[in-house]
This record gives structure tokens, sequence and C-alpha cells, in this order.
């Protein structure tokens, strides 16, 4: 008898456990949203889309706004489906996280207007004008040597981030080639400093010690520069002392995009 109720007991326990991971199930399957968005879909939580109040997104989950469904019944909403990636992130994250790169500024501020997200298009605007402020800022990045700063290289490009590549790929080089020696030259925001600059028959060069231990050229140092350039889509506007005849002897390189 005992047993009987004791197998009773856990069958009860079996269909409630049951009946519970069921309801749980089900409440999870249903917080899924499938989304398409100019013939692009997105799944995402209720709660994602619901972060911000009075928000379009918001206003479709909660339904205070009417949305068209698609022919497999997910809400349908005609935008830049691929531009909604980084409004779903945004949403998701809480922050404006764009990848390297980026040039669609406008068209996202658009996308989060109509979204009607005004803390995201805020961060989008801020962006865009911090961007545009600093494409009409020419940056500059000088190769001298620490005695004579008529010595060396100066490349001039409009994109900051630009001249922080190409300076830690000239940086780079030229530790290789000093064999561990990289107090020979010294680096700050916008100077590669040398300790020498030498004249001989090859052209200038770097050394690396008074005895005039070869270390690269300044020729080396131009081919560094272009080849980054174009693998980053800049190109060579000019060189901007023509007066030299060739970019090889210029003294100037200036890039843009």
């Amino acid at each position: 008898m005992e047993k009987k109720i004791n197998r009773r007991e856990k069958e009860c326990e079996e269909k409630h456990s049951n009946s519970e991971g069921s309801e749980q199930e089900k409440d999870y399957k249903t917080s899924l949203v499938t989304l398409n968005v100019g013939g692009y879909l997105y799944i995402t939580q209720k709660q994602t889309l619901t972060k911000y109040p009075d928000s379009f997104l918001e206003g479709i989950i909660n339904g205070k706004i009417m949305c068209p469904c698609d022919a497999e019944g997910h809400y349908f909403i005609d935008r830049d489906g691929l531009l909604f990636r980084h409004i779903l992130n945004f949403l998701r994250n809480g922050e404006l996280l764009l990848p390297e790169g980026f040039r669609e500024n406008q068209l996202l501020a658009q996308e989060a207007d109509f979204f009607q997200l005004k803390v995201l298009s805020d961060a989008v605007k801020s962006r865009w004008e911090k961007e545009q402020l600093a494409s009409r800022e020419t940056t500059f990045l000088e190769i001298t040597d620490s005695h004579d700063r008529s010595q060396g290289l100066r490349i001039f490009c409009n994109a900051p981030d630009f001249i922080a590549k190409i300076k830690s790929r000239i940086v780079l080089v030229s530790k290789s080639r000093l064999d561990g020696f990289p107090e020979e030259f010294s680096v700050s925001s916008n100077i590669i400093q040398f300790k020498y600059f030498i004249k001989s028959e090859n052209g200038t060069r770097l050394v690396l010690k008074e005895d005039n231990t070869f270390v690269c050229t300044l020729e080396t140092l131009k081919f560094e520069a272009i080849m980054t350039a174009l693998k980053c889509g800049f190109r060579l506007l000019t060189s901007l002392d023509c007066s030299k005849g060739s970019i090889v002897h210029s003294d100037a390189l200036h890039f843009i995009k």
C-alpha cells in the first residue's frame, strides 16, 4: 500500500515538473519575435525591442502601432534591412558600436529618427560631426633627424586613424631593423625622430651607430608609407615638393581617400 502511494506521488511530481517545463518553454518561445526589415529577417526577444518606451519598435510589440505582416506572418518594416543590424545592436548593447571604416552615418541617423530612438540619433550625429571636423584637419607625420629636422620625410593625410596606422607600421619596420636598440629613435604624437641620418652615394640612410651601421633608407620608409596607404584605400594626391622631380626624391607625401 505504501509503495503504491509513493509511486503515485512520484508520478504527480513528474507531471507537475513536465507541466512547468512546457510552460517555461512556451513562455520562452512567445518571447521571441521575427522581424522582416526590408527583406532581411531578424530574430530577437521582445524585451530587446521594448527597451526604449515610446519608440517605434516598442509601439509595435505592445500593440500601439499597427504593422503589416509578410506571407510568413512576421512583422514587416519597409526600411533598410542592412542598417537595421546596427539599430538592433544598439538596443542589445545600449551604446553605439560601429565597424571600423563605417561611412553611412547620415543614413543611420535617418533610420534612428524613423525608429524614434533619440539617444541613438544623437550618438550617430555626434559621431558624424566629429568625423567631418577631423576630415577638414590635415594630419601629418614627420620622420626626421634629431639633429637636423630639415632632413627627413613628411606624410600628410586628412584621416588621423590612417596616420596612427602608418606610424605604427614604420615603427615596427624600424624596430625590426634596429635589432634590439629601439632607444636609437623616439616617437611622439606626430614625429618619429631618429638619432642619426647620414648622406651617402646611395642616398639618405638611417643608421644605428656612429660607425654607419646600415638600418634602412628613407626610400624604404616611403615605400612602406605608399603601400600601407594603397592597402587602406587611399591614393597619393601629389608630392608636396614637386621640385625634386620624383616621388622617391620628394620630402613629403600627401594621401587622400
